[in-house]
């Protein structure tokens, strides 16, 4: 069967959907062509699974704390894992129903079956010929598996099975501390699992300064044994998987492999497109349009291996989609900005500390762990650095495991998007008692350092009081 389309979209999950949003206005001569199962990653088994999840635990952990402000019998807490699970699950069906249902609206355009590029204007799915007059790739990504993991089954655990588990394995090797790794691996332990860290690299999160990774590590390392530096082995012992670096070695039910994740490009026929790729094996695109070079076709999302957090995924499908049916125009993005949900929050903001290295910049920072509004919370543990240009001021970025931490991250984001210097930024109201006193301490820090003089610059001079205003 042959079909001609306007616009082809390839996926339909959360890029998928929004670049539909916006093809839609325009015309009504598209198809949606994904194999299932339908949900995005977010909703099915990312963001929301895993945040409700850390919510669990973070209440349950709060037991610790309700001894020492006088509420007793917090002892006698148990936490009922499969019943954890079962709520997980029920949450995350809720989020994804959402979803489904904008897929049942668009039903009709829907073709459930996998896409291959035959030439760049043209796909075959199942039965289908389609010939699109432009084409959108929001196919997603999948976590990174080694090959010879194969033979070790179900004890090879991702963030796309975790969730259906009946129960959490007595104990787990977890591989990898970046955002989901580190978010999944918290929770688990705070729930009672015997968690064990392995990472090649002392990177937690999406952090790269040297100071804010050392309290990261710290703070990891009270929760969960982690060991850094070492490539890790499995084997499997009597049932048990053997996870060893040359130093360490535990035996454990379960591996959770949070290793990075890969674009589900392969197997699609990206090269009878005539696309260039590049070392990632995606095709080479303009990230302000979304456009491929010199071909008719638009990526969005995971696919592209470029900034796979769902804000930007959403942003990414709506340029693909308006520019699908437009004239191809540029757009600017958004401040990055990075939060794992972790406790305390990780979070990166702006340009990074190694996106930083080599230039002239000033960096401001604070201690969460005598904050005032922190010790109240019994949350006074982290650490925040904020990054300026070292002439101007001009707000360039942040790394932080901070309480609270989501929260300033937006603040910073805001600041730098506006394009505010530290001064202009120390303008701005900060309340008492608030964990924002401690990004105000920071930046009167970085103010200090670009200009020692600069205490006259934190408030608006109007002029000599007028004492004759009652």
């Amino acid at each position: 069967m042959e079909k001609n389309v306007d616009v082809a979209i390839i996926g339909a999950g959360s890029a998928g959907l929004f670049a539909l949003s916006e093809v839609k206005k325009v015309t009504q001569n598209f198809v949606l062509i994904d194999p299932g199962p339908y949900g995005s990653t977010c909703a099915r088994t990312g963001c929301m699974p895993s945040k409700v999840l850390i919510q669990v635990a973070n209440d349950y952990h709060s037991r610790h704390k309700l001894q020492v402000q006088g509420i007793l019998g917090s002892d006698k807490l148990t936490a009922d894992l499969p019943q954890v699970l079962n709520y997980v699950r029920k949450m995350r069906d809720h989020f994804v129903s959402y979803l489904l249902k904008k897929i049942d609206e668009n039903k009709d355009h829907l073709i459930s079956e996998r896409a291959e590029f035959l030439g760049p204007n043209l796909l075959k799915a199942g039965p289908y010929l389609i010939q699109a007059k432009k084409i959108i790739i929001a196919t997603g990504s999948r976590p990174k598996l080694d090959p010879e993991w194969k033979s070790f089954g179900q004890q090879i655990l991702t963030s796309e099975t975790l969730f259906e588990l009946v129960d959490f394995p007595k104990s787990i090797a977890l591989l990898g501390v970046g955002v989901i790794g580190a978010e999944l691996g918290q929770a688990m332990s705070r729930l009672g699992v015997k968690v064990t860290g392995f990472s090649m690299t002392s990177a937690i999160g999406s952090l790269s300064d040297p100071v804010v990774q050392k309290v990261a590590l710290e703070i990891f390392s009270a929760d969960f044994p982690l060991h850094i530096g070492s490539d890790a082995k499995i084997s499997r012992e009597k049932g048990l998987l053997s996870v060893s670096t040359d130093k360490q070695s535990s035996k454990v039910e379960a591996v959770l492999a949070s290793t990075g994740r890969i674009p589900n490009l392969d197997c699609m026929g990206i090269e009878h497109t005539g696309a260039k790729l590049n070392k990632k094996g995606v095709p080479e695109f303009d990230p302000q349009s979304m456009k491929l070079t010199g071909l008719p076709i638009f990526i969005a999302g995971d696919a592209d291996a470029d900034k796979s957090v769902l804000p930007e995924t959403m942003d990414e499908g709506y340029i693909a989609g308006y520019n699908s049916v437009r004239e191809v125009t540029s757009f600017n993005r958004r401040t990055r900005l990075n939060i794992a949900f972790t406790a305390p929050n990780i979070a990166t903001v702006g340009m990074s500390f190694e996106e930083l290295e080599g230039r002239e910049f000033a960096i401001g920072e604070v201690s969460f762990n005598d904050q005032g509004r922190s010790v109240i919370k019994q949350e006074n543990k982290g650490h925040l650095r904020v990054y300026a240009d070292k002439k101007t001021g001009l707000l360039l970025g942040a790394e932080m495991i901070a309480p609270d931490g989501e929260h300033l991250a937006h603040l910073l984001a805001l600041a730098i998007q506006r394009k505010l210097t530290v001064f202009e930024f120390l303008k701005a109201p900060f309340y008492h008692p608030v964990i924002e006193q401690g990004l105000k301490t920071a930046l009167k820090d970085l103010a200090d350092k670009i200009n020692p003089n600069a205490a006259a610059m934190f408030l608006e001079i109007i002029g000599p009081f007028d004492h004759s205003i009652k």
